[in-house]
């Protein structure tokens, strides 16, 4: 675990990385502030396709820095972003991030969006034309969130 000052330093040194493609930052206790220097780095990066954040400590501050930058960066395809501390209003930043963004996979479990986020998330699939999968699984969602993505889900033609 290298926490956020080991990410900053990381994230400062891919600024300007043309060969990566997969990032794993998975259980480093990286928190929502951090991920500002991470969103950074994503302005000027074209390589990184999977982005994995998962259990961390991101947060809904983190989700909010994280969907503002993901709304330029276009070759993100594989998101992770499981157990994280997300709430109702960190689905809905990233929300708006994947109503424009070409992810196919946007894995969001084990965070605690509830119905109200399934609806973000939900508004944002009648969009997105790109998502393949989507895990939202252990997020309190219950049936009327399950409804809401249900609904959505016939508008979510991968063209």
């Amino acid at each position: 675990m290298f926490r956020d000052e080991g990410a900053q330093y990381l994230a400062n040194a891919l600024q300007n990385n043309t060969t990566l493609i997969t990032l794993n930052l998975e259980q480093n206790d990286i928190t929502g502030e951090w991920i500002q220097y991470l969103a950074q780095m994503l302005q000027n990066n074209s390589t990184l396709t999977i982005l994995d954040l998962g259990w961390n400590y991101i947060s809904d501050t983190g989700a909010h820095y994280l969907a503002y930058e993901l709304q330029k960066n276009t070759t993100i395809k594989i998101l992770k972003l499981g157990s994280n501390k997300i709430s109702a209003k960190g689905a809905e930043y990233l929300a708006q991030a994947l109503e424009i963004q070409t992810l196919i996979t946007f894995d969001l479990r084990e965070n605690q969006i509830g119905s109200i986020g399934a609806q973000y998330l939900a508004h944002a699939l009648q969009r997105n034309t790109t998502l393949i999968t989507l895990d939202p699984r252990s997020n309190g969602i219950g049936t009327e969130g399950a409804q809401y993505l249900a609904y959505a889900v016939p508008s979510n033609m991968v063209k």
